[in-house]
């Protein structure tokens, strides 16, 4: 696409979307939103770099290798968190009952791990939508 004033555009407001991305993710236990919603956004977010400048360019910014990557972490990350209950003598992903600090109701660090579960649920899914769209891409073009 050759269009100066879309590039121009997309160009400023990637960080944003991809902040408001991240801000969705973490401050999902709090608000309507979450781990899921982040994820399209920040996914998205790069997504629309590729269509505006290429996917080619686009690529250069995220690899496959590093979507595969950030996909495994993702699970591995999800996985983790859930074990820590099953480590302090509770069951798969237990909060309150395995003894994890849940924090102060409304701020941020509230609800003792599912802050950092939604971490890995939102990186895991806005690598799968980069990775199904750079997937779809190529095997059409």
């Amino acid at each position: 696409m050759t269009d100066f004033v879309l590039k121009r555009i997309v160009a400023l407001l990637l960080p944003f979307v991809q902040m408001f991305g991240m801000y969705v993710i973490f401050h999902g236990h709090l608000s309507p939103g979450g781990s899921f919603s982040g994820g399209i956004i920040t996914g998205l977010g790069l997504i629309a770099f590729s269509l505006v400048f290429g996917l080619d360019r686009g690529t250069e910014k995220i690899t496959d290798r590093m979507t595969t990557l950030i996909e495994s972490f993702g699970a591995l990350w999800y996985g983790a968190m859930g074990l820590v209950g099953v480590l302090r003598g509770s069951a798969f992903l237990m909060n309150k009952g395995s003894g994890v600090p849940l924090g102060e109701p409304g701020k941020l660090y509230s609800g003792g791990l599912i802050i950092l579960i939604t971490l890995g649920v939102g990186l895991k899914v806005g690598s799968t939508m980069v990775t199904l769209f750079t997937a779809l891409m190529e095997e059409e073009g």
